[in-house]
């Protein structure tokens, strides 16, 4: 009688092998998705950073290019520091109220307002402007009461530097400082700041902001003699991904834009 033997088991060595074939499969399948989870980290990064630094740029360019607006002769409409990072400073009207001025001179720096005009846009806690013609100056206040039917604003939190005569016009301008905070050196950002409110982030990993003026001469100076004699603004802005990348030369990968700025209401005189 014959006896068959059945040797459909794996030797040692067999199974090694097996072994390291399946860790160099698992492996390299581990690698392509930890190149691919990188990339498309660093993708979601870029596609960030771009936004950041276009939505930047668009505020920076629609407020520069609404500054002087209706201001009153004599009114610095843009106050430039050359600071690196830069800063600028940017007013202009609102036009929430129109034709607003004292009817009679103010009695003393902190007499009411008594004036002609709506004041019905109006509400407490407003920042306004008064303004003397004949001396070119004036100053922002609060207004701390409305008597809208009297034409009357108060403003007892804040007296004048000087009575103000009638036919003083009152307006609303706005007051803005975009600026670069390195405070937090992770996370630096462009803020904006308005006329008696706190800071706001307007976009996040801002690394730089950089202004140059070119004036009605031709010239291109950082920091102009006169908001009068700016006729283009030059923009420079640095943006940089939210987290370092070893990869990078720099450790963050940056974008830079630049955009250039004709101001329409400056020199129009």
């Amino acid at each position: 009688m014959i006896k068959l033997k059945n040797n459909l088991g794996l030797t040692l060595l067999e199974l090694l092998i097996s072994a390291v074939i399946s860790v160099i499969i698992v492996g390299s399948a581990l690698s392509v998705y930890l190149a691919q989870h990188k990339h498309m980290i660093i993708q979601d990064q870029i596609s960030d950073m771009q936004q950041n630094i276009r939505a930047g740029m668009q505020e920076l360019a629609t407020k520069i290019r609404m500054a002087g607006y209706n201001v009153p002769d004599g009114v610095q409409s843009i106050r430039a520091s050359n600071t690196n990072p830069d800063s600028i400073e940017i007013i202009f009207d609102t036009e929430v109220i129109d034709d607003v001025e004292l009817n009679q001179a103010m009695a003393n720096p902190s007499a009411d307002l008594i004036c002609d005009g709506d004041l019905t846009p109006l509400q407490v806690g407003d920042w306004l402007f008064i303004y003397d013609v004949a001396l070119q100056t004036g100053e922002f206040f609060t207004v701390s009461g409305l008597q809208i039917g009297s034409g009357r604003i108060s403003h007892s939190s804040m007296p004048f530097a000087r009575s103000y005569p009638d036919g003083s016009p009152v307006r609303k301008l706005i007051r803005e400082k975009y600026y670069v905070d390195r405070a937090d050196t992770l996370h630096p950002k462009l803020m904006v700041i308005a006329l008696g409110q706190a800071p706001q982030i307007y976009s996040d990993n801002i690394t730089n902001l950089q202004f140059r003026y070119v004036l009605s001469s031709g010239a291109v100076v950082d920091v102009p003699p006169l908001a009068t004699m700016i006729r283009e603004v030059i923009i420079d802005l640095t943006a940089r991904a939210d987290r370092a990348d070893n990869d990078s030369f720099n450790r963050y990968r940056t974008r830079d834009l630049q955009t250039r700025v004709k101001v329409r209401n400056l020199g129009i005189n």
